[in-house]
C-alpha cells in the first residue's frame, strides 16, 4: 500500500484540526463530567469518513492506510479530544481485512463505512484471565449452524455505543489443545440482534473511556460470522493487536503534544517574580525533554506504520511504538502539571482531564511492562520471564 504524499498528510491533519475546532475542550470537559459519550463528534467523524479510512473504496471506505489512521487519532488528542471514543473502529478493521472471507467483508464493511453499523467492540480480556489471553474461558460451542457462547468479558469499551463487537471465544478446552494457542475462535457478534442474550455492565473509572463488564448466555453467531478457521483466532488476532498499538501509540503522541503546547504557552504567558516562569530551566527543560522523546516515539511510530501497511512483520515496532509514545506521553503530562502549578488540578484548565487520560495508555492496551518483556523475548533473544 502507497503512503500518501507528504501534501496530502498534511491536507488530512488541517482536516482533522478543523473538525476538533467545532468540539472545543469545554465539550470534552462536559463529557467527562458527565461520564457521557461524545456521540455528536464520533457522529462528525463518521459523516466526514475519517472512521472509515481503512475500509478499501469497493466496500465503501477510503481505501487508506496504517499511517493516514494514525494522524487523524494523533490530530484529535492533540486538539485536546479523546480519540478513544472511537479508534476501536480503525483497528477492528485489520481481523476482518486480512482474516475475513469475501461474504462477510460484503455483509459488514459497507454498512460500517457508511455509519449504519458501529464495530466499536473488541471483546477479549477476562477477570481470571488478565493478561493471558491464552486462559481466557468464555466458551462457543457449535451446535448446528450457529455458535452459543457462555462466559464473561471485562474491561471492554464502548459496548453501549456499538452494534457489533470482534470476539474471541474458546472453541476447544485449553486441556485438549497441544499448544495453549490452539482453540480459540474469532467471530463477529452482532450485539443488537442478541441484546436479550448479553448483559452489559458500566465499570466507573477514573476516565471516561465507557468501560464495561459483558456477560454472555446463549448469545447465539451464525457460523458464518466465524472469521477464518476455527482454533486460529489467535493469530488471527494479533493484527488487530499490532494495529491497535500502533493507533495507541499516534494518541499518546497527540498527547504528549497537547501537553508541550499547553505548558510552553502557559510558561510564556505565566509571570511570577516579575518574570515569565519559562526562564526557569527548572520549567523548560522538562517540556524540551518530553517534547524530544514525543518526537523520537513519532519516529517509530511512523515506522511501526509504514510495515503495517506494507504487509509486514510489525509486531516489534508496534509493541515499541506504543510503548514509548505513552511513556512520552506521561512525561509530558507531568511537565505540564508542574508548569501550571495548582492551577493544573483546576478542572477548567483541562490538565487534569487529559493527565488522567494519558495515564492510561502506561496499562493499557498492553502494560508496558509486558512490551518490555516482548522485546527481552522476542527481540534480543533472553529467556522467556514468565
Amino acid at each position: 500500500m502507497a503512503v500518501s504524499a507528504p501534501e496530502e498528510l498534511d491536507l488530512i491533519r488541517k482536516s482533522i484540526k478543523a473538525l476538533c475546532s467545532r468540539f472545543p475542550e469545554s465539550y470534552w470537559r462536559e463529557m467527562d463530567e458527565k461520564k457521557a459519550y461524545p456521540e455528536d463528534f464520533i457522529q462528525a467523524l463518521m459523516n466526514d469518513g475519517w472512521l472509515s479510512i481503512l475500509i478499501p473504496e469497493k466496500y465503501g471506505g477510503s481505501g487508506l492506510g496504517m499511517v493516514e489512521a494514525g494522524i487523524i487519532l494523533e490530530e484529535i488528542n492533540r486538539s485536546g479530544g479523546n480519540a478513544g471514543a472511537g479508534h476501536a473502529q480503525m483497528y477492528t478493521m485489520g481481523s476482518i481485512l486480512r482474516h475475513g472471507n469475501e461474504d462477510q467483508k460484503q455483509r459488514y464493511l459497507p454498512k460500517i463505512a457508511s455509519g449504519e453499523l458501529r464495530l466499536q467492540a473488541f471483546g477479549i480480556t477476562e477477570p481470571t484471565a488478565g493478561r493471558d489471553t491464552t486462559s481466557i474461558e468464555t466458551r462457543a460451542v457449535r451446535k448446528g449452524d450457529k455458535y452459543l457462547v457462555n462466559g464473561q468479558k471485562i474491561w471492554i469499551s464502548r459496548t453501549q455505543h456499538s452494534d457489533l463487537m470482534l470476539l474471541l471465544a474458546r472453541t476447544t478446552p485449553k486441556d485438549q489443545v497441544k499448544r495453549k494457542t490452539e482453540g480459540l475462535s474469532l467471530f463477529i457478534l452482532d450485539m443488537q440482534d442478541q441484546k436479550n442474550n448479553i448483559t452489559i455492565q458500566p465499570i466507573d473509572t477514573m476516565i471516561n473511556h465507557s468501560t464495561t463488564e459483558v456477560f454472555f448466555e446463549n448469545a447465539e453467531i451464525p457460523v458464518e460470522n466465524l472469521i477464518g478457521e476455527e482454533g486460529n483466532g489467535f493469530k488471527q488476532v494479533l493484527s488487530g493487536m499490532n494495529a491497535e498499538r500502533i493507533l495507541i501509540a499516534s494518541e499518546c503522541i497527540g498527547d504528549a503534544k497537547y501537553f508541550v503546547d499547553k505548558a510552553v504557552q502557559y510558561a510564556n504567558e505565566r509571570v511570577v517574580f516579575n518574570r515569565q516562569i519559562g526562564e526557569n530551566q527548572g520549567v523548560q527543560f522538562p517540556i524540551a525533554q518530553a517534547y524530544m522523546d514525543a518526537e523520537a516515539a513519532k519516529l517509530m511510530r511512523d515506522q511501526a506504520a509504514e510495515l503495517f501497511d506494507a504487509g509486514e512483520n510489525c509486531g516489534a515496532e508496534a509493541n515499541m511504538s506504543k510503548y514509548l509514545a505513552s511513556e512520552a506521553s506521561w512525561k509530558a503530562a507531568n511537565a505540564a502539571m508542574n508548569t501550571y502549578g495548582g492551577y493544573g488540578f483546576a478542572s477548567e484548565y483541562n490538565i487534569e482531564r487529559k493527565f488522567r487520560e494519558a495515564r492510561l495508555f502506561m496499562v493499557a492496551p498492553v502494560t508496558n511492562n509486558l512490551v518490555t518483556s516482548y522485546v527481552a523475548q522476542h527481540v534480543l533473544g533472553l529467556p522467556r520471564s514468565f
